[in-house]
């Protein structure tokens, strides 16, 4: 990692010139692509097309803050009708993300080297490995614009001012995905290194792994949404999916990370300074001695800095119980209270939200620390990417690193291919679920894929799903890659974006004016009122005010049963999912310097 970074410094200062200019010094491109150290120098220059560690959260926030399991301060504007448009649209080029990592100029700069990567001076083998690199990159930064916006314009060299191609239209998905697979598969035959311990380079198998997800995505995409008219090839993309996701599998030594037991491993995936390379194929490294920071505990635990993000019951109801049989098969579990509920699940719900068991350090003592209401509106607080001492909480102070594509995702993008190819079979279950839920504390059905459809999460999440097994792979997905920012994209391409207008509700609440214990430590936590000033208020004890009308105007805190029932937060704000938002607008702004992009459907 470090010489990834000190390689970015220089590789900033050199490349902020266009190569094709020659300064009076006579500085050239030859020393660049005449020599090995000058290819290594400028590839990993495309490294800034990767998040940050703090880039990173931001973007599972910003996928995530409209995922399905998501409460947060606001409902986002893509959400309200009429609230979100062209002119708030983003992430096209570099006019409204602050690390340009968008910017179509970091396309052009991959574009150059694959022109002027051609020296005979250096063997093939050399020269391949960094063009395989760039290659990985460029397909990395075309599936981010053809996720969000559709067709775009393929541009596969580097593009002089007065070019007219910067003003021809959009290419088709098809033309520009089939590009994209074209790239991944050169990236994988000819970058020649395999695995990296310090989890922040492309491999081999970073690269099936990430091809594994492009895939599956965009097979899934062309299955459900068949008014593209490209539902024929699905199964073809669905099935390069598999064979990626089997190869990593069957060829890379990578493993689920169980170094720590059923009750930490999970979530030391997160909190490691060090990425944990068993399972963590990729990451975006935290170095303090290079002083690279992040910043989560702060914007997972403050009430102004951050989100305020936390899951939702409807989502939270879908994790196990320990003997692999659902939660809501419990009786009374619609009105059980929050410390009950987590008793005897998964244990990964354990290390996502605060729980029982949860402490937080200060100055050195462990100490309780049940749901903080100055930060949760449903009382499943997220614990995922935060550290535990309270020190990390102000400020970009975090030295956690941040993974980017893990072997857990390759295993669920293994299994739901074959599910949807009609091939999944016991002993793909036991290898890819299965493992999964073994290293959570699950007991049940590991052995064999299931047979029972579950009511609750068929009802609540996937009505048009009918194989059990392909049910219980969505809900793994959702509960083992929960904040990592894949389930808006899930949900898109799944076609569910009527699941995000699902209410915003949290635990339940069995009565006014009676003190709750969170965490059941003895001690009271929060109590819901309908007092504007409470009198005698009990140590210790946060009061919300839940009446309809607060202040003269509807209180966005209520119980859904008034005086009782689940909590609910921003329910008298209405999301409206529509079919045009299923692409994003094209931004304004670029259609003022080229109307030939046209717009998406809708917009």
């Amino acid at each position: 990692m470090k010489k990834i970074i000190y390689i970015l410094m220089a590789t900033a200062c050199f490349f902020s010139c266009d190569l094709d200019e020659e300064p009076l010094s006579k500085v050239s491109k030859e020393p660049v692509f005449n020599s090995e150290g000058g290819l290594e120098l400028y590839a990993n220059s495309f490294y800034n097309i990767l998040p940050s560690a703090s880039d990173a959260i931001r973007d599972a926030f910003k996928n995530d803050n409209m995922a399905d399991y998501s409460a947060m301060k606001f409902v986002s504007n893509f959400l309200r009708e009429g609230a979100y448009g062209p002119q708030q649209s983003d992430r096209w080029d570099s006019k409204k993300d602050d690390d340009n990592r968008d910017d179509w100029g970091k396309l052009r700069s991959i574009n150059y080297f694959l022109e002027n990567c051609i020296s005979e001076e250096l063997p093939e083998v050399i020269r391949n490995n960094y063009i395989g690199v760039a290659r990985f990159f460029r397909a990395f930064f075309y599936f981010e614009k053809v996720k969000r916006f559709g067709d775009v314009p393929w541009i596969d060299k580097p593009l002089s001012v007065d070019d007219p191609a910067l003003y021809a239209s959009r290419d088709s998905r098809d033309l520009v995905m089939a590009k994209v697979l074209e790239d991944l598969d050169y990236a994988y035959e000819h970058i020649t290194t395999d695995t990296d311990p310090a989890c922040s380079t492309i491999t081999k198998y970073a690269v099936l792994a990430f091809k594994s997800r492009v895939c599956l995505f965009e097979g899934t995409f062309r299955k459900y949404h068949t008014s593209y008219n490209l539902n024929a090839s699905a199964d073809t993309w669905i099935k390069e999916a598999a064979d990626a996701a089997g190869k990593v599998m069957n060829e890379s030594g990578y493993s689920i990370y169980t170094g720590a037991g059923e009750s930490m491993s999970y979530r030391e995936l997160f909190i490691n300074q060090k990425p944990l390379d068993t399972e963590i194929i990729l990451a975006s490294v935290c170095d303090p001695s290079l002083s690279v920071y992040n910043d989560a505990n702060w914007w997972w635990t403050s009430s102004t800095y951050g989100s305020r993000i936390s899951l939702i019951r409807t989502f939270v109801n879908t994790y196990l119980m320990l003997d692999g049989t659902p939660f809501t098969d419990k009786t009374g579990y619609k009105t059980m209270a929050l410390s009950e509920e987590m008793i005897g699940r998964d244990r990964r719900l354990e290390q996502t939200v605060r729980t029982n068991n949860y402490q937080r350090v200060d100055g050195g003592t462990h100490i309780a620390a049940p749901p903080l209401f100055s930060y949760t509106y449903t009382g499943y607080q997220p614990i995922k990417f935060c550290l535990d001492d309270m020190y990390y909480d102000s400020g970009a102070n975090n030295i956690n690193s941040v993974p980017l594509i893990r072997y857990a995702e390759v295993l669920l993008n293994y299994a739901e291919a074959r599910a949807e190819l009609g091939i999944f079979t016991d002993a793909d279950w036991q290898n890819t679920v299965g493992i999964l839920r073994k290293r959570a504390g699950i007991t049940g059905g590991l052995d064999a894929k299931p047979t029972r459809i579950d009511p609750y999460l068929q009802a609540s999440y996937f009505p048009e799903i009918s194989d059990p097994a392909l049910l219980e792979i969505r809900r793994e997905r959702g509960v083992e890659l929960v904040f990592e920012g894949l389930r808006f994209f899930d949900l898109i391409r799944w076609r569910k974006g009527n699941l995000m207008e699902m209410p915003w509700n949290g635990f339940y609440v069995p009565a006014l004016d009676v003190p709750m214990d969170l965490n059941a430590d003895g001690i009271m936590d929060v109590c819901f009122t309908y007092e504007e000033d409470v009198k005698n208020p009990a140590a210790g004890v946060t009061y919300i005010n839940v009446a309809p009308i607060k202040g003269g105007v509807v209180n966005p805190q209520r119980l859904s049963e008034n005086t009782k029932g689940e909590l609910t937060w921003l329910t008298n704000i209405e999301k409206k999912w529509q079919e045009k938002n299923y692409l994003y607008p094209i931004p304004e702004s670029a259609l003022l310097m080229n109307p030939n992009l046209g717009q998406n459907p809708g917009w």
